[in-house]
């Protein structure tokens, strides 16, 4: 337990201690904080409470305005980190519980505080490592016989995707625009697309870099992989289609990409772990892996429309019923059947003014692991 009062409905108990980068308004300085409760824990006030053997030469990490060089030191100090956290937050200990001073600088409202992107995003890497989401997408497109192509159960399957249009969650989307072939028998016109999607993803944020060649092998993933966030993968469905053959994704993906701002590590969510996914066939030996790392977060999206009361639950992890789709695209079966929002509104795809919202958790025994909020707004294309 914490002195910070957390209640059980929270997403930032002592279990947690997610990452994030924030300012607040009469400090426009990026600062990198640790959620707790509805409170923001400054770690460049406490920098100097982190004097383990890993961490005691690396203090200036949390006077950095991104997480980077901290990712960068590796596992060891990020689990030195953790467990100092979880000691001074503790209510037993007394190093910030009784210095009422160091109380008022160190901790801010999480209402009051401005969050940004946790890091400098350098690369990204989209993948296309949901089966049941392939399956329906290669149905829709290719029919049930040939909706996974040959090298889906071979490989992991992605793309290079814009690291400049990652942006941090409540940063408004325009509505992109593009080239796009509505009529198969007509040439193909320009204009705004009209089938604005979003895909419900998870992101993970790697740590130490790599030289030029190496490779990592896979039962050193634990050494690499800091946390995960929340990601809408953002998709423009009538550009995307017209444009991905034969290299893949590029305008009708690029315009932006969406994340909570609250990286939860991974020794937060290793309570979570659940067997693997059986693998048919088994991979060759360099994707081979004992290890569990499946996670059992429940996550949600929810649309916010300028016509409706309050924002509608359209898709649900853990059912397994039409609902736990991740995207419009595979709840409107391509536009055929509406999603029914309720007091009248329906939707195919994303309207001007719509709110997406994505929330996620881990559940256990009275407390919850939780990533927060991942929200975005459509704006009308420009111009």
């Amino acid at each position: 337990m914490s002195f910070i009062h957390v209640t059980p409905e929270s997403h930032f108990p002592i279990q947690n201690l997610p990452y994030g980068v924030f300012s607040t308004a009469d400090n426009a300085k990026h600062r990198i904080g640790v959620a707790i409760g509805d409170h923001i824990l400054d770690l460049s006030v406490v920098k100097g409470l982190f004097d383990g053997p890993a961490l005691s030469k690396e203090q200036h990490v949390f006077d950095e305005p991104t997480l980077n060089a901290f990712m960068g030191l590796g596992r060891t100090a990020w689990q030195e980190a953790r467990a100092t956290l979880q000691k001074m937050l503790s209510e037993s200990d007394a190093t910030l519980r009784d210095n009422a001073d160091l109380r008022a600088r160190a901790f801010v409202t999480q209402s009051s505080a401005t969050m940004h992107l946790p890091a400098k995003i350098g690369d990204y890497t989209d993948f296309y490592s949901s089966r049941q989401h392939a399956i329906n997408v290669g149905t829709m497109f290719r029919g049930p016989d040939n909706a996974l192509m040959p090298n889906w159960t071979h490989l992991p399957v992605g793309y290079h995707g814009r690291a400049s249009s990652v942006v941090v969650s409540g940063t408004p989307i325009t509505r992109p625009k593009g080239q796009m072939r509505p009529d198969e028998s007509q040439p193909p016109v320009f204009g705004a697309c009209k089938l604005l999607d979003i895909e419900l993803e998870m992101g993970f944020f790697t740590g130490p870099a790599t030289k030029l060649g190496e490779s990592v092998p896979i039962s050193k993933t634990d050494d690499y992989i800091f946390g995960m966030v929340l990601m809408n993968d953002w998709s423009a469905r009538d550009i995307q289609k017209w444009e991905y053959v034969p290299l893949g994704p590029f305008l009708g993906k690029s315009f932006g990409t969406t994340i909570s701002p609250w990286v939860v590590t991974m020794d937060a969510l290793r309570p979570f772990a659940v067997p693997n996914a059986a693998q048919d066939p088994t991979p060759l030996p360099y994707l081979q892996h004992s290890d569990n790392f499946t996670f059992d977060i429940k996550l949600e999206v929810a649309l916010n429309c300028p016509d409706l009361p309050k924002p509608a639950t359209v898709s649900r992890s853990n059912f397994k019923t039409p609902d736990s789709y991740g995207s419009l695209l595979e709840l409107c079966w391509k536009g055929t059947k509406p999603i029914d929002l309720g007091s009248g509104v329906t939707r195919k795809f994303l309207a001007d003014g719509d709110e997406v919202i994505l929330t996620g958790a881990c559940e256990a025994d009275g407390y919850k692991v939780g990533f927060g909020t991942c929200t975005g707004k459509i704006l009308p294309a420009s111009g």
